[in-house]
């Protein structure tokens, strides 16, 4: 693997014992690990390097983890699994609600934490994939009346009625509205549905998009809007408006 593809993690830990294990374990599997112990070295590195995800322990010595994890995801995208105790079930709600995208807890084993560092980057490549421009000052889709709003993730109906998405379903709505036109495989809208840590089957995603041809179709039972494309998968079949 060349240097240009190799992923780089970024490991925040205080304890230096789980860093060199975890640096060891993702060195041995093509990753290129940094590690560090605070949140301002964190803060260095990324200033410094090209960081393509951060793995954030939130029980750091003396500092507030779920603070460095605001202040991370308000300063950058980057992709974010946070490290938490078995019993500490509030914090993986609240670093999840904080922007987190997946989330480990001690005791892990290294081959899981490998695996959901690689499934969330697979994420965000598909996610790029989709939009090979990113726009940062996007922010909301319209279509038929309806407009779903990227920074509040509202969904608005053309009677001016919230419509309540999960997280699943949002992202489901955002991968279409930002391929219309484009048929979208079961295994990207797998990836994009971001299950928060479920089993995931292929039926998972037709259950999920039953649900949101219930919320927006016109008709449900002869949806116009997202249309299957049998064998293949799914198409958003609608011009949609991007709002700057």
């Amino acid at each position: 693997m060349s240097a240009q593809t190799v992923s780089h993690v970024l490991v925040v830990d205080d304890d230096p014992a789980m860093r060199q294990v975890i640096a060891d374990y993702l060195g041995d599997n093509e990753f290129r690990v940094t590690t560090v112990a605070t949140g301002a070295q964190m803060l260095h590195t990324l200033r410094e390097q090209t960081i393509d995800i951060v793995v954030l322990d939130l029980r750091l010595e003396g500092e507030d983890g779920m603070e460095i994890a605001r202040t991370l995801r308000q300063d950058s995208t980057i992709p974010i699994v946070i490290v938490t105790g078995k019993k500490e079930e509030a914090d993986r709600v609240m670093g999840l609600e904080l922007g987190a995208d997946d989330y480990i807890t001690k005791p892990f084993s290294s081959r899981e934490l490998l695996a959901r560092v690689r499934a969330v980057l697979r994420r965000y490549r598909i996610v790029q994939e989709l939009l090979p421009v990113r726009d940062e000052k996007r922010r909301a889709y319209r279509f038929a009346g309806w407009e779903l709003n990227l920074r509040t993730r509202r969904l608005t109906s053309p009677k001016g009625e919230r419509i309540e998405l999960t997280n699943g379903e949002f992202s489901l709505l955002q991968a279409f509205c930002a391929a219309p036109g484009r048929i979208l495989s079961r295994d990207q809208l797998l990836e994009l549905s971001r299950l928060d840590g479920a089993e995931v089957y292929d039926r998972a995603v037709d259950v999920q998009i039953l649900r949101l041809r219930r919320k927006i179709e016109p008709n449900p039972g002869r949806p116009e809007y997202i249309k299957t494309e049998r064998g293949v998968g799914y198409i958003f079949n609608l011009p949609v408006d991007v709002v700057h």
